[in-house]
């Protein structure tokens, strides 16, 4: 199925590794041109050269309030348009309550939430019809894991910010969209699996968990990013989409 990705110009934040860069393959994979995002300037350059002439790397924080004018900015600037936007940030540090200190929780909260709001409200103003904006959240949206405590708060206000934007920008023919990922492999995962005694039984009870018996893959993760935030899923806007081989049974 042509996706109508060719040609259309994404902003993917927090793209150097992980699900964003996942994300970013595959828009680049099916056509689209992406503005890719990371901390580290190099990082970010190391990622766009990765995936070709259709990327450039941009060195952002999400939590510079001068960071969603730039990034906009440099879509239009390299590529001519701008088309949509994938929020991605890294996940705060993991820790149970008695653990994360204010510290913690006000650093996560610049990042992960404010910066992402900032973003998509900038994205809003910029957008016309068609466009989009796509949040990677979390499984959290819906229940809390264990041990990640600032990401439990901070995810699920995330998402109802999400669906109210969709339903004031819905008349502007503008869609907005998340991504609950579960248990993909990535560093992030493989980090969360190691802090229990014993690693390998950790993943192997949570593979035993999920109706597919086994962990995603961050192709498949990018493959499902990609489809909602293309033309063929125009008709898709304010759904919270769990990424999770079945844990949540499409609910």
């Amino acid at each position: 199925m042509d996706l109508g990705l060719k040609d259309r110009v994404y902003v993917v934040t927090g793209a150097t590794r992980g699900l964003g860069n996942a994300a970013a393959r595959e828009l680049v994979a099916d056509g689209a041109k992406v503005v890719v995002t990371g901390r580290d300037e190099k990082g970010a350059a190391d990622a766009a050269s990765e995936l070709g002439p259709n990327a450039v790397g941009v060195a952002a924080d999400n939590a510079d309030p001068e960071a969603a004018g730039r990034l906009i900015a440099a879509a239009r600037d390299r590529f001519g348009r701008f088309d949509g936007v994938l929020i991605s940030v890294g996940g705060p540090p993991p820790g149970f309550v008695a653990d994360n200190t204010d510290a913690q929780w006000q650093s996560a909260f610049e990042s992960v939430f404010l910066g992402a709001v900032r973003l998509a409200r900038t994205a809003a103003g910029e957008l016309e019809q068609g466009g989009v904006i796509g949040f990677v959240l979390s499984g959290s949206v819906h229940e809390p894991i264990p041990g990640l405590t600032i990401s439990n708060g901070l995810r699920p206000g995330l998402a109802g910010f999400a669906k109210s934007l969709a339903d004031e920008l819905g008349p502007r023919g503008i869609r907005v969209v998340g991504l609950l990922p579960g248990r993909i492999d990535t560093d992030r995962v493989r980090e969360l699996d190691g802090l229990s005694a014993d690693p390998e039984a950790t993943r192997t009870a949570s593979e035993s968990r999920i109706p597919l018996r086994r962990y995603g893959t961050p192709d498949e993760f990018g493959r499902a990013a990609a489809f909602l935030l293309s033309p063929a899923a125009s008709y898709l806007t304010g759904i919270m989409l769990p990424v999770d081989g079945g844990v949540r049974h499409g609910f």
